[in-house]
């Protein structure tokens, strides 16, 4: 056993189940890329204050959950536990919003770390692709990437998973609510820390997921009683947009999403066969989030998909991926003229665009076989002295059996040929 081990809460990816991981991370990304969201990535870590302001400090990620120290130099960082905050500091900081027309649309990979109680579907280090359209308002913004979401996931092949969508209004009409909510909330018994959940935003205190304040939360004030006239018809022109696309959605009223930023539009993709982590992604709008990290007013719609919760996902819908094998042809040299040659070819090979590997180590024809079956190669290419001196080569298809001689000189093209 290993001296060291992977903290607590965490996980290595690792062939074969890593190309897993990759496949989803592309299938997620490939609609975005289609549709005008250009590459961004930033540090693992940020000014803490960036988080507390952005994500509140309401919030059990701010509150409870973040890795925060402080470094030699004195300052305050955090590990990044989640992307919004950092993709719109980094198109504030290199102004992208004046560089070009609006909305700046961007996509993103990466870890986020947040120190919670691990468990299937719930790490300390997790992985997400988010996307971000910065500075428009515009609900044809919010359907197109609750729309993106949705073909992303089907390209997969998931199936059983449902986009949850609700509106939590704007400054105009949720302070109304909140004053309405907090009333009621100071009726209930409720432990300390949720009181205090409560006086900073008690929106928070419907996203709790305990049995017994939900049981003591029935009859509370709906947003949706409170929402101003133009809430209303922007949520409804989201509504309509996506329902016109095809994607099928529920109205819920109770969603508020974990996080303090978001306005309007919220919404959340949910998998009924992961228990109690049912959440694979979700988003909505933050049109006040660039002002409360120091910016100008920009508004702002964006979602994260969990690749981990993703992958959980596709195993509970027993979705095998199409992975084509990361190796064309394998090369089995015997001797050490044929081992100089073979690598030669190897690198031709490589360099003409065909995915091909070595048998290294100097294994026998029966070990170097066995390679090559684990390999997952298409075609292994064998060659000892008594070949060489033929000026040929023995290509196996690792498919059908069938072995036969072809020219040294002829074995890029022949190979190129045959994968064609």
């Amino acid at each position: 056993m290993a001296t060291f081990q992977a903290p607590k809460g965490t996980y290595d990816l690792i062939p074969p189940v890593s190309v897993k991981y990759l496949a989803v991370r592309e299938a997620i990304a490939a609609p975005l890329r289609n549709s005008g969201y250009g590459y961004i990535e930033t540090p693992g870590f940020e000014d803490v204050g960036l988080f507390a302001r952005g994500v509140g400090e309401s919030t059990d990620i701010v509150s409870k959950e973040m890795y925060a120290f402080e470094t030699k130099g004195g300052d305050q960082l955090a590990l990044r536990p989640e992307g919004t905050a950092s993709v719109l500091r980094a198109a504030l900081e290199a102004s992208l919003h004046k560089k070009g027309n609006l909305p700046v649309k961007l996509w993103y990979s990466g870890s986020y770390y947040r120190y919670e109680k691990p468990q299937a579907g719930r790490y300390r280090h997790f992985s997400q692709v988010g996307a971000e359209a910065i500075g428009a308002e515009d609900p044809a913004l919010d359907a197109e990437l609750i729309i993106l979401a949705d073909q992303a996931y089907r390209s997969l092949g998931l199936r059983n998973f449902r986009i949850l969508l609700n509106s939590l209004g704007d400054k105009e009409c949720r302070p109304v609510y909140r004053e309405a909510l907090q009333s009621f909330l100071s009726g209930l018994d409720l432990d300390e820390e949720t009181v205090r959940r409560a006086e900073i935003n008690p929106l928070r205190v419907l996203d709790d997921k305990r049995r017994d304040v939900q049981k003591q939360l029935v009859g509370a004030p709906m947003l949706r009683d409170y929402l101003c006239d133009a809430c209303k018809a922007y949520h409804e022109e989201v509504r309509a947009l996506v329902t016109a696309a095809g994607v099928v959605f529920e109205d819920d009223e109770k969603l508020v999403r974990g996080l303090d930023y978001y306005t309007r539009t919220t919404f959340e993709f949910v998998h009924d066969g992961l228990g109690s982590q049912s959440a694979v992604g979700g988003g909505g709008r933050y049109d006040g989030l660039s002002e409360m990290i120091g910016g100008p007013a920009l508004p702002s719609v964006g979602w994260a998909l969990g690749v981990d919760r993703t992958v959980l996902a596709l195993e509970a819908e027993g979705v095998d991926l199409d992975i084509p094998a990361s190796t064309s042809v394998f090369a089995v040299a015997l001797g050490e003229e044929a081992r100089r040659v073979l690598f030669g070819k190897v690198t031709e090979l490589r360099r003409a665009g065909v995915a091909a590997d070595f048998s290294y180590g100097g294994k026998g024809l029966k070990g170097s076989m066995k390679d090559a079956n684990r390999s997952g190669a298409r075609f292994t290419v064998v060659a000892g002295e008594r070949d060489l001196a033929e000026g040929v080569v023995q290509l196996k298809d690792m498919e059908s059996g069938e072995q036969a001689p072809v020219a040294l000189a002829d074995l890029v093209a022949t190979v190129q040929a045959r994968l064609a």
